[in-house]
């Protein structure tokens, strides 16, 4: 029997607060950690949604209202579960305050923001471009409220950021904090991470300047991104021309992910798109193993096949390397159909990478749960209180995960109403 009618999420990306506000307004009180300094997770680092290529801001906006108007939700950002102990019904959770210097009792002024010179790479874009130490995550932010890295600065910096006015909106001696919350049930939304293709040496990323990966090209593409949405390559600024998309960039792949990542294929579908919106007469090349895309989405793959600017290549990619003078990508690759061996110069290359599990690296801490092979959370039968949503079950788009997260918070109620 229940003790606890509260529901633990823990991930504050689409599947977290879908599900957190999906509780809250069926009459839960909710606790809502998230790691980062604000909510969304991967999706308002998105440039488009597929396939209708609306901006994230109009499935997110109303997410983040709806969590933020509901006062039986709880919020904690900068944030991290540290254990979670008990039974279905009834555990303890820990969770670790990480302390982001700003107080939110005063404004941070711009004697504050004129204190700090420091610059930064910026992780909301992938650390292509900085920012100050002392800055806000995104111009979307939620909570919208300045993070400050206390690590970068000089003790010159240190020392005008205390004198500078109002005080009380900088407290460089905050200390962590962790506080213990009672729950009935948990949900675990913390979704995944690209690949590490620097593990994919043959490929180049890393290494060579024009070699980037998916979701660094949804920053490039998106206004508020490095580049205020212009195509522009990294190691000269030049506007691309000529781009490859290189699908099955660690998936399908025994020695790194076995598995199809699932989404990978209509991402690059959706950002050969935005080449040809974005540059007159842009030339895309798709160099794939299969073209995956679900049900309806077919449509979207077809009116791609139309444009006689977007070529399709079915072949592994073998190796990228790098003309020393142009800096542009060499593609190495042996179409399947004929059986010709390619090599052929590209712009810029994008690697699209697969979907790893945030619970491959970091597996829920204090409690037993069962993953498989690839650190995918596997939901217990017969009553656990504990249940994944998200891509943190399977490789979701973002409509799957919405789903998903809605059927895990139908599983959690019956824990706390029992």
């Amino acid at each position: 029997m229940s003790t606890n009618g509260k529901i633990l999420v823990i991930g504050g990306g689409i599947s977290g607060i879908s599900a957190a506000a999906d509780a809250a307004e069926l009459g839960c009180d909710v606790i809502l950690v998230e790691k980062e300094p604000y909510l969304g997770g991967r999706v308002v680092r998105m440039n488009q949604y597929f396939p209708k290529l609306c901006p994230p801001t109009c499935g997110m906006e109303i997410n983040i209202r709806r969590v933020r108007q509901n006062p039986r939700i709880k919020v904690y950002t900068f944030s991290e579960v540290e254990t979670i102990s008990g039974s279905p019904g009834d555990y303890t959770v820990t969770i670790r305050v990480n302390p982001r210097y700003v107080t939110g009792k005063q404004p941070v002024s711009q004697a504050h923001i004129d204190a700090v010179a420091t610059e930064i790479p910026n992780p909301f874009n992938y650390n292509m471009d900085t920012t100050k130490a002392l800055f806000i995550p995104h111009d979307a932010a939620y909570p919208m409220m300045h993070v400050l890295k206390k690590d970068a600065l000089t003790a010159e910096e240190g020392e005008k950021l205390k004198a500078a006015e109002p005080a009380g909106a900088i407290d460089l001696d905050m200390k962590e904090d962790r506080v213990e919350e009672k729950v009935g049930a948990v949900i675990i939304a913390t979704g995944w991470r690209p690949y590490d293709v620097t593990k994919l040496e043959n490929l180049g990323a890393g290494k060579l300047a024009n070699v980037i990966t998916n979701v660094m090209m949804e920053r490039l593409a998106s206004r508020n991104g490095p580049t205020e949405g212009k195509l522009l390559r990294p190691s000269d600024g030049k506007e691309v021309a000529n781009v490859a998309f290189v699908q099955c960039a660690g998936s399908r792949d025994e020695n790194h992910l076995p598995y199809c990542s699932a989404v990978c294929c209509m991402g690059s579908l959706k950002q050969a798109r935005y080449v040809r919106e974005k540059v007159a007469d842009a030339k895309v090349t798709i160099f794939y193993i299969d073209i995956r895309t679900i049900g309806r989405f077919e449509k979207f793959y077809y009116d791609l096949l139309e444009d006689q600017n977007v070529r399709f290549v079915k072949g592994k990619v073998a190796k990228i390397t790098e003309d020393p003078a142009t800096k542009n990508p060499i593609v190495e690759v042996e179409e399947v159909l004929p059986g010709d061996k390619k090599r052929e110069q590209f712009d810029m290359v994008v690697l699209a990478t697969g979907v790893v599990p945030a619970t491959a690296d970091s597996p829920v801490p204090g409690v037993s749960l069962v993953y498989d092979n690839d650190g995918f959370l596997v939901d217990q039968p017969n009553g656990a209180g504990i249940f994944g949503a998200g891509c943190v079950k399977r490789p979701l788009d973002v409509s799957r995960s919405v789903k998903d997260a809605t059927a895990a918070v139908m599983k959690a109620i019956q824990i706390v109403r029992r």
